[in-house]
């Protein structure tokens, strides 16, 4: 049975960083494509990062604006994001998402398995 899990959330300052974890049971991130999808409160969920199977390519949605780093550990079964320079624009729940290889998507609908989501707070 396939399993993500997040953790890393939290609460920080502005300008301050997180690093969020998505632990994989069931599956490894050497045949799937990671993504990360954030949702704030009233809003509709919005792609941030993906990383192909292969970790040769990398996306970044326009807001992230070189803050925001995604990328998988040596066993392929953990990833992360790491998240420098939070604004209180970045507050939502962050979700992990894994999708069997194959093209990249910033589709939330085109990917198989997802995570539970991690809140992440930024204070002003």
């Amino acid at each position: 049975q396939v399993q993500l899990v997040e953790s890393g959330g939290g609460l920080v300052q502005a300008g301050g960083s997180l690093r969020l974890s998505c632990a994989a049971s069931g599956l490894t991130f050497s045949s799937h494509n990671l993504a990360w999808f954030r949702q704030a409160p009233g809003k509709e969920r919005e792609f941030v990062a993906a990383i192909s199977w292969t970790g040769g390519s990398i996306y970044y949605e326009n807001f992230v604006e070189g803050r925001f780093a995604i990328s998988t550990d040596n066993a392929e079964i953990t990833g992360f994001l790491q998240m420098n320079n939070l604004k209180p624009d970045d507050t939502a729940v962050y979700y992990c998402a894994a999708q069997q290889a194959g093209p990249y998507s910033g589709n939330w609908d085109d990917y198989d398995y997802w995570g539970q989501g991690t809140q992440v707070t930024v204070s002003s």
